[in-house]
């Protein structure tokens, strides 16, 4: 008889083996808090193991099967929350070294909507200080190190539950994205990362700030290992919540059933670069692949011309000014009293958007329409658009990004990642696995249709990988 490695299922099959009592909760949480504590001293992907409170959760959900209670669809499923969002009675740091000691008496909608769904809260993922970059370290616990190679990065900002999933530490995570914090990791640990529409999943964790996640706009959503537990964890994430002002209805779909339909005659676009970004060679080999993959299963794919009528360096000039007063607004006043508290990338992008004046905040939004109306036109005859999601496989841990890609010098901090425009526009998009670099890599593409076309964006994704999958994963 086959013994089943519990860290290695799909929480769909978790929670499908819970219901049907063919392996308790408990068992399931003691393993996976065993992969951790075998696996996390050499990854660095949790902040905070909630070992104790994660038994006698499990302990509850086996409760509830013997009394026969209804369940949830992931009850016993285990899973992680990002260091970002406040989880009521957990320390919730966020990777800066002044709320090292900070413990939330309260917590979002998505937290209430998981625990509803009965997935069992494990942890709490490493983030970089705010979740200001796309890698992962922070001065509190240091770098969350890649699975598939402990040299390099495992993204971010969302790195810590990128590796946590990747590693069989969790089947699922949650994380924020803003400027791709979601798909990066999600590409960089050869795992799903699923940013919904923006408004389909309620923003509300800070109860003092309603407003503040629209420049640029930042999402909640799931990191999987497949694309189908990525569907079943948004679907429990999704609906309006009263109070985020911008909180949208849920969409009124069976989204489980429209993700395991076909592609045949499906118009999606392509863009390798966005006439914008250089892309290395290797990450072009493996989306012309991608792409003659998706016209074997039926789709049609057409590469597509992008004129956003700016430079790359414009565009991230203009997108950085979002995020640079919005740190100013919230961390100003504490930057001032006490520098020394803040990493040094931090306090730079404190002091910058310190300078930025009302009018140029607002100037953005011209520039911001342009990347709207530009994208909104290709998918007015498009369904979808595909991209590489990032420019370059995985780099070292120490970095911030690449000096060069294919021997031309680009912006370090940001010129490798193709994600921000979702952010721009609030539009859903995926990032799956595309294949593997020469160096056993993971590359990631990426997947964007319009406002709440999100099952299609799940549904395209999941054909994908049910015709080239499963993805490969790491020997860990």
């Amino acid at each position: 008889m086959t013994v089943l490695d519990y860290t290695q299922l799909n929480a769909a099959d978790i929670a499908e083996l819970i219901a049907k009592r063919e392996v308790s909760p408990v068992e399931i949480i003691k393993k996976h808090l065993e992969r951790i504590d075998k696996i996390n001293p050499k990854i660095n992907a949790f902040i905070t193991v909630l070992h104790d409170d994660a038994m006698n959760q499990a302990k509850r959900a086996e409760e509830k099967l013997v009394k026969g209670e209804t369940i949830g669809p992931l009850h016993g499923v285990p899973m992680a929350f990002k260091d970002l969002t406040p989880v009521n009675g957990v320390r919730t740091t966020f990777g800066s070294p002044i709320f090292k000691d900070f413990v939330p008496v309260h917590e979002p909608s998505i937290v209430k909507r998981i625990r509803a769904s009965g997935a069992i809260i494990v942890g709490k993922t490493n983030t970089p200080e705010f979740g200001h970059k796309g890698t992962t370290d922070n001065p509190l616990i240091g770098a969350t190190k890649n699975p598939w190679n402990l040299s390099l990065t495992a993204g971010g900002s969302s790195g810590g539950s990128g590796a946590a999933v990747a590693s069989g530490c969790v089947p699922l995570a949650e994380g924020s994205d803003g400027g791709g914090s979601i798909r990066i990791p999600a590409s960089f640990n050869g795992i799903v990362g699923f940013k919904p529409t923006y408004g389909l999943v309620p923003n509300d964790s800070n109860p003092t700030n309603r407003f503040g996640s629209t420049q640029p706009f930042v999402h909640y959503g799931p990191l999987a290992r497949t694309v189908k537990d990525a569907a079943l964890m948004f679907s429990v994430m999704q609906g309006h919540e009263p109070d985020d002002p911008f909180s949208m209805p849920g969409l009124n779909e069976d989204i489980m059933s429209l993700v395991e339909e076909d592609i045949k005659g499906l118009r999606i676009a392509y863009t390798p670069d966005f006439g914008l970004y250089e892309v290395d060679s290797e990450v072009k080999q493996v989306m012309d692949r991608a792409v003659q993959n998706f016209r074997h299963m039926g789709a049609t794919v057409e590469e597509v011309s992008i004129d956003y009528g700016m430079t790359l360096k414009e565009m991230v000039s203009f997108f950085n000014k979002m995020w640079f007063a919005g740190l100013a607004a919230g961390f100003a006043e504490k930057f001032q009293q006490s520098p020394e508290r803040f990493s040094t990338t931090v306090g730079e992008m404190i002091e910058e958007g310190m300078r930025i004046s009302g009018v140029e905040l607002r100037q953005t939004e011209v520039l911001r329409t342009r990347i709207w109306t530009q994208t909104r036109s290709i998918l007015t005859t498009h369904q979808l658009l595909l991209s590489p999601t990032l420019a370059v496989p995985a780099f070292h841990y120490e970095k911030i990004g690449p000096n060069t890609i294919n021997g031309k010098k680009i912006a370090q901090i940001s010129d490798w990642m193709m994600t921000q425009i979702f952010n721009i526009t609030g539009q859903p998009a995926i990032s799956i696995p595309a294949g593997l670099s020469s160096t056993n890599l993971p590359i990631g593409m990426q997947l964007a249709g319009n406002r709440f076309s999100d099952s299609m964006v799940l549904k395209a994704a999941n054909a994908y990988e049910k015709n080239f999958g499963p993805f490969e994963r790491p020997a860990i």
